[in-house]
């Protein structure tokens, strides 16, 4: 697996990849699970929080929410379905 972007996340990192990874190839590919409901949610979530407070605390925060504003109108075009 990949470090994450803020060494402080790496281990609640490779416990998501290695729960997402066992859920995706022994379950989601076989039929028998759903993307938006699996069991490795909860880790999903932690590590989200981790890189949220890494992000903030180097000042990147700022720097995506910017990026998103930006990027608002071009996704909208782009996104549509067709």
């Amino acid at each position: 697996m990949s470090a994450s972007l803020a060494p402080e996340c790496n281990e609640v990192k490779e416990r998501y990849d290695a729960c997402f990874l066992k859920w995706y190839s022994e379950k989601y590919l076989r039929g028998n699970g759903k993307a938006d409901d699996n069991e490795c949610s909860k880790l999903f979530k932690d590590y989200q929080k981790c890189l949220q407070v890494a992000l903030k605390e180097r000042g990147i925060d700022k720097l995506l929410d910017e990026a998103r504003e930006d990027s608002k109108e071009s996704d909208t075009l782009h996104m549509k379905r067709k």
